[in-house]
């Protein structure tokens, strides 16, 4: 009886050791050692990738998209349209999965894709609505959008419904907006989404993007100077 109660207490004190060492070694120092190595070698990626303007504030992550809307008339008004500012280039539509009623804060778009097939009534609606919309806020008295021009990342939101970046196909159908709203020369609108725009990931992955955020940044500050 006193071994068995002895083998006992002896199992149980050397489960509570391994219990705390591997607390310990998981819970803690694990956790620093990838953390420091993190903000070490990959700081920009650990904190968010960041992006700052001028001034060094944040305005945002590379890696997230965001709106570029005028202030509601009625803040209230959750029926209330959003409008694009058009001072600004448009990101792709990022209607995700809707707004997270819970958080009281902020209205925040959930992440995820619609799935809808191709040929559901209600995507054509809004592929065909955001098309027009496209076609009429971009065309000024000096550039007329034709519908052939308007590529599909114009009118259809990413898996994610969070894309930071469009096509240059997109950008620059918007160049001739953009300079008139902020009065600027073309040229110089059509240099600054160059100069945004990345090429293919090590050379043949993706697609050539540009930053919508990092491009309004830029706009900004030539709008400016």
């Amino acid at each position: 009886m006193n071994n068995s109660v002895g083998n006992t207490a002896r199992l149980i004190g050397a489960g509570l050791r391994a219990l705390l060492v591997l607390t310990v070694l998981c819970g803690v120092v694990y956790p620093l050692a990838v953390t420091g190595i993190a903000q070490v070698a990959f700081s920009d990626n650990a904190n968010g990738s960041e992006i700052k303007d001028k001034s060094g504030q944040v305005v945002g992550s590379e890696l997230i998209g965001q709106t570029y809307n005028l202030p509601k008339q009625n803040p209230d008004d959750a029926q209330e349209a959003a409008k694009p500012d058009l001072k600004w280039f448009q990101p792709r539509p990022s209607n995700g999965l809707g707004s997270n009623s819970v958080n009281q804060q902020y209205s925040l778009i959930l992440s995820g894709a619609t799935n809808k097939a191709a040929d559901n009534p209600e995507l054509v609606k809004l592929v065909e609505d955001a098309k027009a919309a496209v076609i009429a806020d971009n065309s000024t008295a000096s550039y007329k959008v034709k519908p052939e021009d308007v590529p599909a990342d114009a009118v259809t939101s990413s898996g994610s419904g969070l894309d930071p970046s469009i096509s240059p196909e997109y950008a620059k159908l918007q160049v001739h907006r953009v300079a008139e709203q902020n009065k600027l020369d073309v040229k110089q609108v059509e240099k600054l989404v160059e100069k945004n725009t990345e090429g293919r990931t090590l050379g043949f992955m993706g697609e050539p993007r540009v930053n919508v955020l990092k491009l309004n940044i830029a706009i900004k500050a030539l709008a400016k100077s």
